[in-house]
């Protein structure tokens, strides 16, 4: 394989990427390449200047919101890129001002130093699986926070619930029974149960979803294979699902 001859690095925002270059060698020129539009289309133009000048470089940027498709377009294409963790990255103490102009001459530096930790990037199923239980953990909270406002409201109200346990059929009838004494407060009895409601629906459905999609997953043996001790809890199956992935890493990596 051709040695890497440049080092990319790549301050990645929503609407743009601040590119730095460093060549090779302890002593090798270190400079700041210039601002491009956030897109594919523009990093191509990029990396065509780069290749027509006999340069073979290897990118690196941080893990970020923008998450995995510059990685995934560079090494489709046959380059190297690699995606950084931000908490490991080196940084000098009291630098603790962003600027992307810095940050990405940072970022080609320590590439070239060979100073940088790779994170794992999954694959396309098991990244689109794990958006799945994280959208279910989103729904989650927001079923814990509809409750909270709908109890919040009826001890405001001066209602409490004597009976054994929240949340169970009895306490549920118990709320559907509930007259306020002003219609403003009937209101909004009604629309905090008609929330829950809905949240507990779209929590539902993500669950059943994810208990369906699953057992389809190439990685499925080994989430079986992590729950032998656990009770088959969804909280221990989402973490099951994290694990498998990070299990799979290291082969991941040098594929």
């Amino acid at each position: 394989m051709k040695e890497h001859s440049i080092f990319v690095g790549m301050d990645v925002h929503k609407n743009s990427i601040d590119i730095a270059i460093a060549e090779k060698g302890r002593q090798g020129q270190l400079r700041h390449f210039g601002t491009i539009e956030s897109s594919l289309t523009a990093l191509d133009k990029v990396v065509r200047k780069l290749v027509s000048n006999g340069k073979r470089p290897c990118f690196v940027y941080e893990a970020g919101p923008c998450g995995y498709e510059i990685y995934r377009h560079l090494t489709a294409k046959g380059f190297d890129c690699a995606v950084v963790a931000p908490s490991l990255v080196p940084r000098a103490s009291g630098n603790r001002i962003k600027n992307d102009r810095r940050d990405s001459l940072m970022l080609a530096r320590l590439h070239r130093a060979g100073e940088l930790t790779a994170v794992c990037v999954p694959h396309d199923e098991d990244e689109a699986l794990r958006d799945l239980t994280r959208a279910r953990e989103d729904a989650k909270i927001d079923e814990k926070k509809a409750k909270q406002r709908l109890l919040a409201f009826l001890l405001r109200s001066g209602h409490r619930y004597s009976g054994r346990a929240s949340w169970s059929q009895a306490h549920r009838r118990w709320l559907a029974d509930l007259k306020m004494p002003h219609r403003c407060q009937q209101i909004v009895l009604q629309e905090y149960i008609e929330a829950l409601n809905h949240c507990s629906l779209r929590l539902q459905r993500l669950t059943d979803q994810i208990r369906q999609l699953v057992p389809q997953w190439r990685l499925f043996p080994v989430v079986q294979a992590l729950q032998v001790f656990s009770c088959f809890g969804m909280r221990v199956f989402r973490h099951s699902i994290a694990c498998a992935i990070k299990a799979e890493a290291p082969q991941h990596q040098n594929a």
